[in-house]
């Protein structure tokens, strides 16, 4: 064993520490301050829009994992399809996109959230009521979708070098 370069990879380690000790910091506390995903995110939940959507099923049909539930019934009165209850198991759901590329009256969209984490099997299930877009609470992706692509916040996610959040 040579005892003449003992010492050398400590001495290396301890600049590599030194060097990223005073670099700015690019971790970002996390539940205070929050980034914007990328705009075409495929996160954890479906959007429907309610007005758009005709009640086809082409959206269930598409769905190879089958977790897609839509009920209709035809409205005697405008002779068309009214949505009665709309169904998205998201425990099932693998968020391939396939029912949004599916849809011709473009009614779904791949939500923009991340953040829905569940204890309970049941609570993973979104009914119509909690996937409305018109309702304001949920908001579209611009996956398939690139017109929707310029409302939505520039990405600060995985941007490393450009941030857009405050330093403290």
């Amino acid at each position: 064993m040579k005892f003449e370069r003992y010492g050398k990879g400590i001495a290396k380690g301890m600049m590599v520490t030194m060097r990223n000790l005073l670099r700015r910091r690019v971790t970002t506390q996390y539940p205070e301050k929050r980034l914007n995903p990328s705009r075409r995110n495929r996160g954890n939940e479906l959007v429907w829009s309610k007005e758009k959507c005709t009640g086809c099923g082409t959206c269930a049909k598409a769905c190879h994992e089958g977790a897609i539930r839509i009920t209709t019934e035809v409205n005697p009165v405008d002779n068309k399809y009214e949505v009665l209850n709309y169904e998205v198991d998201t425990g099932y759901c693998i968020f391939c996109g396939l029912c949004v590329e599916a849809c011709p009256y473009e009614a779904l969209f791949l939500g923009y959230a991340f953040e829905l984490g569940r204890y309970r099997r049941g609570d993973l299930v979104q009914t119509k009521e909690d996937m409305m877009l018109e309702a304001g609470k949920k908001q579209p992706s611009a996956y398939f979708h690139p017109e929707i692509a310029e409302q939505l916040p520039e990405q600060t996610m995985l941007v490393f070098g450009v941030t857009t959040v405050e330093e403290e």
